[in-house]
């Protein structure tokens, strides 16, 4: 029988992040020290990776992610979590150069032959991009953990930072929203086989127009949408840039099966958790449909940038995406004062 890599875990993908607010109950707590002048992004500004200038030209772009498994398939798994930790430089405006593997297994409970294949996925991903896994570090754990460091490098002047977004800026979103409510599906035995290949392409996608994004200097600011939902990472544009975001509900992409589920009120617990945590900085219209607002909230993994632009620049945006092969790039929304 088939060893289902979902049941070996409390949550999936970025779903099992901890809660935005919990999160920031535990950093508030953490001793302020000086920042070095060459540490351009650190924990100030809840961005997507540390960069650091190493000299005029270059900086070196440091992230790390892991999580569970969102799907069964081992090789799968590896894909989606590579694909995903990588996406932090990209959303940084950088190119990925090396990375390093975080591996966690139940050794009493998963074959050999399925580890290997977990990180055999996440190794194809690096071979994709062309960069080696230098090394890693692998425990011994209670559920299956999997995932990257990921480094790359970046022109310290074309760093994309979350917090850097202007009054009159367009939001443009790179990828459908609705990979919570797949894996929440998958998970329960009820996602079709349309569905998983959806969830699928979506996850393994990776966000290279990221890095030609980077040389646009009306592209103001940049983050990806992972386990925060949409309208958590686009509140940390707000807030870093001390904005407000308009969206229109009907412009933001979504992966068909998931808009099947949620109309029929599926929501996840980080989806709950989430709006725990932020929901009364976001006001929703009257008599609203709550699978909307479960939508807004749904934890991403591998989730697609979100980018706030000059609004003269949203042609050439749109473009760098569809270039990219990223069709369901859409404006979903402006940012004013």
């Amino acid at each position: 029988m088939p060893i289902r890599l979902t049941q070996f875990s409390h949550g999936g993908g970025c779903g099992c992040k901890i809660a935005p607010a919990v999160l920031s109950e535990i950093l508030s707590s953490a001793p302020g020290r000086a920042i070095p002048g060459d540490l351009l992004v650190g924990v100030e500004s809840s961005d997507d990776a540390a960069v650091y200038r190493l000299n005029d030209e270059q900086a070196i772009i440091a992230t790390t992610d892991f999580f569970t498994p969102i799907v069964d398939d081992p090789y799968d798994f590896g894909r989606i979590a590579a694909t995903n930790a990588i996406s932090d430089i990209y959303a940084m405006g950088g190119a990925p150069i090396m990375a390093l593997a975080i591996v966690g297994m139940p050794l009493e409970k998963l074959p050999v032959e399925v580890i290997r294949r977990i990180t055999e996925g996440g190794e194809s991903v690096c071979a994709e991009v062309g960069i080696p896994v230098a090394g890693g570090h692998s425990i011994d754990t209670l559920e299956p953990i999997y995932g990257l460091v990921a480094l790359g490098l970046v022109h310290p002047k074309k760093v994309k930072r979350n917090d850097r977004a202007r009054a009159g800026d367009s939001l443009v979103l790179g990828k459908p929203i609705g990979v919570g409510m797949l894996s929440a599906a998958l998970k329960k035995g009820k996602l079709s086989a349309a569905g998983y290949q959806q969830l699928l392409a979506t996850t393994t996608t990776l966000n290279r127009p990221g890095t030609r994004l980077a040389d646009l200097a009306q592209v103001h600011a940049m983050t990806d949408v992972t386990g925060f939902g949409l309208c958590g990472h686009l509140l940390e544009i707000c807030r870093g840039s001390r904005l407000s975001a308009t969206l229109n509900f009907d412009d933001i992409p979504v992966l068909s099966e998931a808009l099947d589920w949620a109309r029929q009120g599926t929501a996840t617990g980080a989806s709950e958790r989430n709006w725990a945590s932020y929901g009364r900085e976001v006001r929703l219209p009257a008599r609203w449909d709550e699978w909307k607002r479960n939508l807004l909230t749904d934890p991403q993994t591998s989730g697609g940038l979100l980018v706030a632009c000059a609004p003269e620049a949203e042609a050439e945006v749109l473009a760098v995406f569809e270039q990219g092969g990223f069709a369901e790039a859409r404006k979903i929304g402006t940012l004013s004062a």
